[in-house]
């Protein structure tokens, strides 16, 4: 399959997801980012456009510990997202996969987050 058809067919998804998953300042939505390298997560207000928390493996702590973009590394940056979002006062979420399939990080990744005590 075409490169650009690929890129095109994770776009539309990235909007059919969007469409129906949108973030309040009560219950923001947290989105996850994987790249071949790194993972991003971020709580996002989307009536206000503000972000509220964000961590990232490129994160100080993170780089010390050697977090990297694999199923170990998407474990460990649940749980210190989860710490991190309970600092800014976020008990409930919801959540925005970016168009990767429920499996695998993503899996984990909500996995550590709902066992830190953030609900979805």
């Amino acid at each position: 399959m075409n490169i650009l058809k690929k890129q095109d067919l994770l776009q539309k998804r990235r909007w059919r997801i969007r469409k129906k998953v949108v973030g309040t300042a009560a219950r923001p939505r947290l989105s996850l980012k994987l790249s071949g390298k790194h993972i991003y997560a971020q709580c996002v207000d989307d009536s206000s456009s503000r972000t509220l928390a964000f961590l990232s493996t490129l994160d100080k702590e993170q780089r010390a510990q050697k977090v990297s973009a694999n199923v170990k590394g998407a474990e460990i940056l649940g749980k210190a997202f989860a710490e991190k979002a309970k600092a800014a006062g976020i008990e409930q979420v919801v959540f925005d996969r970016s168009g990767r399939r429920y499996h695998g990080c993503v899996k984990v990744f909500a996995d550590a987050v709902r066992e830190a005590g953030i609900k979805f």
